[in-house]
C-alpha cells in the first residue's frame, strides 16, 4: 500500500467524518500502520488483522534491545487498552513504562480486525521513549491471536507474530492530494513510459555488476512533465538490486540510436564509445518506493528542447555467487501535459568515485566530505535562487551518517538534511518539511561518517558495493545548468595524509621516493602497510585541511568554465552551526494521560496524578475506553464498531488534528 493517502471512514446516524493520513506503510500483510506529523506530536493508527493484541515500537537498530513500544488491545467486555512500554531484554516481554506518554484517541474491533489510534510528542523527556527525529527509525511490531490474561498486560506465551523494517516517520514522501470529484474530472489520465532492462542475466562470478542501457524517450509531439516515478521489480529481484540511476543523454543522434538498438551491455567498458549520459532524471535506490514531486514542479520531456535519449543504469549486487537469474527490472514515468509552473532539476554532490577517496580500516568513525564549491553555484544559480525540497542520500555498505550541509558568506547554516542513524539498506527520497533556498556562491558539502570496523584492509571510492561512496542527489526547482557537483582529494592531499613527500618519476608502478624511511614502496604497499591504529587521526586532518579539486558538470557533459584548473581548500567558516538545545518540558500527569471516557462515550474529567485511576496506571491497568466489540462489520478502517458514539469520534479527530 506504500505511501498512499487513505481516508478512514465513520458512518455514525447518516454522516461521515473522515480523516486523511499522510503516510502509510504496510509492515506485514495484516498490519498497516498509518501516521502524521504534527508541529509538537505524531499520530498513528494501527489496523491489525488480529483480535488479540497488537504492539508497535521504535529502536535506532535492527535490535529489539531498547526498543520504545506500545501495547494495546480490546478486551472481551469492549474495554480499549494502551500501554506504553520498553524492551530490556528480547527474549521477554517488553516491560511497563513508569511515565506513561502515548495518548489513546480511538480503538475497536470487528470480526477480523483491531483497530487502534494513538499519539505521542516526538520528545516526551522519558528516558525510556526514543525520540522520533528526522533520522532513520527501525519501526519493530508485533501481534498475537490471543488478548492478555489480565488489564495489567501480561502478554500470552509463545505464539506472537514480530517484525521490523527502517522507515523515515517526519520526512518521508506524501502522496499527492486525494482528488475530489471536481478536480478529477478536470484531470486527464497520466501517461506511462516503462523504462525497462531486457533479460539481464547476472554473472555467477562476479558480486556486482553495472549494466546499462539506452532507451529513447516516447514519441510526444509536446512538453510533457513527470509528476511520479516508481520502481518495476521484477519478482525475485528484489535482493539483487542496489539502485538504478536513469541519466539523460546528448551526443551524436547515430550513436545514440544505435546504442537504443541494443539491448544494453557492461557499463563502462574499455573499447565502448564514450556517451554523454551525466545528468540525473529520476534515481531509485534499495528501499524506495518511488517518488512524487510537488504540485508546482515536474521534471520535463521535451523533444524540442530536451534529451531525446537516456541511460537506464542498473546496478546488481551479488554477494553469495549464486544468483541464477534473469532480470527486466527498471523505472516507471507517470507524466501528463497539463504542465506545472516549474520544470524540476537533480543536483548530485558528492565525492567523485575515484580510488582516491580512502576510508582507513578498523574506525568507529571516518568522515568523508564532498564539496559543492562557492564558484559553480555562483555561475548557475540565479540571484533569485532555487528550491531544493527533496533529497536521497548514498553510500554503500560502511555508512551510518550523512547530510548535506549549507555554507553563506562564512555561516554554516541549518543542514538541509541529516541523518545520524542513516541505514544502507533503506536509502528512499527525503521530502523536506519546506523547500530551502540555495543562492549563487553558496558552498555545499556533503558529508558522511562510515564504521570500518569490520574491515581489515582500506576501503577506497569507487562504483562497486565492496568499494564506498559518498553521494546525495537533490531535487529543486526552476532547473538550472549545474548537474553533477562533486570533489575530489587532490593528489598532494592524498600524498601528505599517506606521509609520502615525493614520488619517484617515471618509475612503473609508482614508487616513493621520499621520506627515505618509505623509499622504493609502491604507494599499494604504502597503502597497505600504513600503521592506521596510530596515524589515523593524522589521516583525517590532513585530508580535511588539504586542497581538492572540484569538478562542475553542466547538463551537456562539460566542465563549467574556469573550474577546469580549479584547486579549492574547506570554505572558511566563521560562524559555525550549533545545534539548538531546546529544554525538555515534561507535560504533567494530568495533561499526559488520555482522557478517561465514560461508558456511553461522553469525554470525562481528566485523571488526577494521585488518584486511584493515576495510580493503576503506573501499575499497568492503563487508560480504558468503553467500546464495545463488534460482531458485524466489513474489514479495519472502514464503519463496524456500531457502539462508537459520536462524542468519541468527534473527540478523537479532533484530538488528532489539532
Amino acid at each position: 500500500m506504500g505511501n498512499l493517502v487513505v481516508f478512514i471512514a465513520f458512518a455514525l446516524f447518516g454522516n461521515c467524518i473522515c480523516v486523511e493520513w499522510r503516510h502509510s506503510a504496510v509492515l506485514d500483510n495484516n498490519f498497516l500502520v498509518l501516521w502524521t506529523p504534527g508541529d509538537k506530536d505524531v499520530t498513528f493508527e494501527v489496523q491489525v488483522k488480529t483480535l488479540g493484541y497488537v504492539g508497535l515500537g521504535f529502536t535506532k537498530d535492527e535490535g529489539r534491545v531498547g526498543a520504545d513500544m506500545v501495547i494495546g488491545w480490546v478486551d472481551n467486555n469492549g474495554q480499549v487498552h494502551l500501554q506504553d512500554r520498553h524492551v530490556k531484554d528480547a527474549s521477554r516481554d517488553p516491560q511497563m513504562d513508569s511515565s506513561q506518554d502515548y495518548r489513546l484517541l480511538l480503538g475497536y474491533e470487528n470480526k477480523t480486525h483491531t483497530v487502534l489510534r494513538f499519539s505521542r510528542r516526538y520528545d516526551t523527556c522519558d528516558p525510556r521513549d526514543l525520540k522520533i527525529t528526522n533520522d532513520t527509525m527501525q519501526v519493530v511490531w508485533q501481534y498475537h491471536a490471543e488478548e492478555p490474561v489480565s488489564a495489567a498486560g501480561v502478554l500470552p506465551d509463545h505464539g506472537d507474530i514480530r517484525g521490523s523494517r527502517p522507515l523515515y516517520l517526519v520526512q518521508r514522501d506524501a502522496q499527492p492530494a486525494r482528488r475530489t470529484s471536481r478536480n478529477q474530472e478536470q484531470e486527464t489520465p497520466l501517461q506511462i513510459w516503462d523504462v525497462l532492462n531486457q533479460q539481464v542475466r547476472l554473472p555467477m562470478q562476479e558480486d556486482t555488476l553495472l549494466w546499462c542501457r539506452v532507451l529513447k524517450m516516447p514519441a510526444i509531439r509536446q512538453k510533457h512533465h513527470v509528476v511520479r516515478y516508481e520502481p518495476v521489480i521484477q519478482p525475485g529481484s528484489k535482493e539483487y538490486l542496489h539502485h538504478m540511476t536513469l541519466y539523460e543523454c546528448r551526443g551524436s543522434s547515430s550513436d545514440m540510436e544505435a546504442a537504443a538498438r541494443a539491448s544494453g551491455g557492461v557499463c563502462y567498458q574499455p573499447g565502448q564509445p564514450i556517451l554523454q549520459c551525466n545528468t540525473i532524471a529520476a534515481t531509485w535506490s534499495l528501499g524506495s518506493e518511488g517518488f512524487n514531486y510537488p504540485p508546482e514542479a515536474g521534471y520535463a520531456l521535451d523533444p524540442h528542447a530536451g534529451p531525446l535519449f537516456y541511460m537506464l543504469e542498473t546496478h546488481y549486487t551479488n554477494p553469495q555467487l549464486d544468483a541464477f537469474i534473469s532480470d527486466s527490472s527498471g523505472l516507471r514515468l507517470l507524466y501528463t501535459d497539463r504542465l506545472r509552473t516549474h520544470d524540476a532539476g537533480v543536483l548530485s554532490i558528492g565525492i567523485d568515485p575515484n580510488w582516491r577517496h580512502i576510508i582507513p580500516p578498523g574506525q568507529p568513525e571516518v568522515i568523508s566530505e564532498g564539496h559543492c564549491v562557492a564558484d559553480c553555484t555562483g555561475q548557475t544559480i540565479p540571484n533569485n535562487g532555487v528550491n531544493m525540497f527533496a533529497v536521497i542520500m548514498h553510500t554503500h555498505q560502511l555508512g551510518n551518517k550523512v547530510r548535506l550541509r549549507q555554507i553563506r558568506a562564512g555561516e554554516e547554516l541549518p543542514p538541509i538534511a541529516s541523518d545520524a542513524n542513516y541505514n544502507p539498506s533503506y536509502q528512499e527520497y527525503r521530502r523536506l518539511q519546506r523547500p530551502v533556498k540555495i543562492y549563487p556562491g553558496d558552498h555545499l558539502v556533503a558529508e558522511c561518517t562510515y564504521s570500518s570496523e569490520s574491515r581489515a584492509a582500506i576501503t577506497l571510492g569507487g562504483l562497486t558495493t565492496r568499494e564506498e561512496t559518498c553521494l546525495i542527489s537533490a531535487l529543486y526547482y526552476p532547473r538550472i545548468e549545474l548537474s553533477l557537483c562533486y570533489s575530489l582529494p587532490s593528489l598532494p592531499t592524498v600524498l601528505h595524509s599517506l606521509g609520502i613527500q615525493q614520488l619517484m618519476s617515471g618509475s612503473s608502478p609508482v614508487k616513493i621516493q621520499a621520506p627515505p624511511e618509505l623509499s622504493g614502496l609502491t604507494l599499494e604497499e604504502r597503502l597497505v602497510s600504513y600503521d592506521w591504529e596510530t596515524g589515523f587521526q593524522s589521516f583525517q586532518e590532513a585530508t580535511r585541511r588539504g586542497t581538492f579539486k572540484p569538478l562542475c558538470w553542466s547538463s551537456r557533459g562539460v566542465l563549467l568554465p574556469g573550474t577546469e584548473q580549479l584547486e579549492s581548500h574547506y570554505p572558511r567558516i566563521i560562524r559555525p552551526y550549533e545545534e539548538p538545545t531546546l529544554p525538555c518540558t515534561k507535560k504533567p500527569l494530568r495533561n499526559k494521560l488520555s482522557m478517561m471516557l465514560s461508558e456511553d462515550g461522553d469525554i470525562g474529567t481528566p485523571v488526577e496524578p494521585d488518584s486511584d485511576e493515576a495510580n493503576a496506571v503506573e501499575r499497568g491497568q492503563l487508560v480504558r475506553s468503553k467500546v464495545s466489540r463488534s460482531s458485524e462489520g466489513p474489514a479495519a478502517g472502514s464503519s463496524g464498531a456500531r457502539s462508537v458514539s459520536v462524542a468519541l469520534v468527534v473527540a478523537a479527530v479532533v484530538a488528532a488534528f489539532r
